[in-house]
């Protein structure tokens, strides 16, 4: 597996953490040297650059919305004063914080966006098993995905895990990627999720998500989950094609069971891709 693939991952699933270059690279399974020079090479980007630049990103899009409190921002993007904050932010954008906030608007920033994972196809990709999927109701944290911005999932799992404790109505441990709401464009609503007894309590900012009972092809993914775009790519644009089966209007989803660690990215998780019987 690809060390800065598992870099991408790492830091945008914990981008309001603390993060330092020793823990990159451990997640990575490499030295700080290795990671420094295998991050380079993939992306032209040293590792900490990149991450000062998503965060100063995701402090304009706050601020554009109206933010009210810079030094909160300063803290959240890892910069130990408000004056620090500003001179980074002024130096990366051209701007202040407060003129970004005056004007409500970063179409005149150049925003450093999540760089998007490999989606080459794999050599080899194992069987699936068939099995018909129970009806499902499943309540989590949605965001509608383009080509533009799907690379930034893993900051929804960092929200999701954070907001998921004490959910009313929790079924079990496992959770779920669903992939649903799909139009003609390719964007979709994808919903990170775990299994609820009903909708009734769940607070507001909860999506909710009704799974029909389905027939499933079931791919099992090994490997580091930032490396999931391959397995899928390979899935639509090659297995599918060459199966005889055809995809039935259904949600798709991941299924992640106890083993899966959030923290470091592996574990292996499982795809189900429904098909018409």
């Amino acid at each position: 597996m690809n060390p800065a693939q598992k870099a991408l991952w790492f830091i945008e699933s914990h981008l309001a953490d603390e993060l330092s270059l020793d823990d990159i690279a451990a997640i990575g399974g490499v030295s700080r040297f290795h990671m420094v020079r295998a991050f380079a090479a993939a992306t032209g980007f040293s590792v900490m650059r990149y991450v000062r630049a998503r965060r100063l990103t995701e402090a304009a899009r706050a601020l554009a919305k109206g933010a009210p409190d810079i030094l909160t921002l300063a803290l959240d993007a890892d910069y130990g004063s408000h004056e620090a904050f500003t001179r980074a932010f002024r130096d990366h954008f051209g701007v202040t914080p407060e003129a970004v906030r005056a004007e409500g608007c970063v179409n005149h920033l150049k925003l450093q966006e999540p760089i998007q994972m490999d989606s080459t196809a794999l050599d080899h990709l194992p069987k699936p098993r068939f099995q018909t999927g129970k009806p499902l109701l499943v309540a989590g944290l949605a965001e509608r995905i383009s080509h533009d911005n799907g690379a930034g999932v893993p900051a929804l799992w960092h929200r999701f895990h954070q907001s998921v404790d004490g959910l009313p109505g929790r079924i079990g441990k496992v959770a779920y990627g669903v992939c649903c709401n799909g139009d003609d464009a390719g964007n979709f609503d994808y919903v990170a999720a775990v299994e609820v007894a009903d909708f009734s309590d769940l607070p507001h900012e909860f999506s909710r998500v009704r799974i029909p009972a389905q027939k499933y092809a079931v791919f099992t993914h090994s490997d580091h989950v930032s490396t999931v775009r391959r397995t899928v790519n390979t899935i639509w644009n090659h297995w599918l094609p060459a199966s005889g089966f055809e995809v039935a209007d259904a949600p798709n989803f991941e299924r992640y069971d106890e083993k899966f660690d959030p923290k470091t990215g592996h574990g292996g998780f499982e795809i189900w891709v429904p098909v018409k019987a």
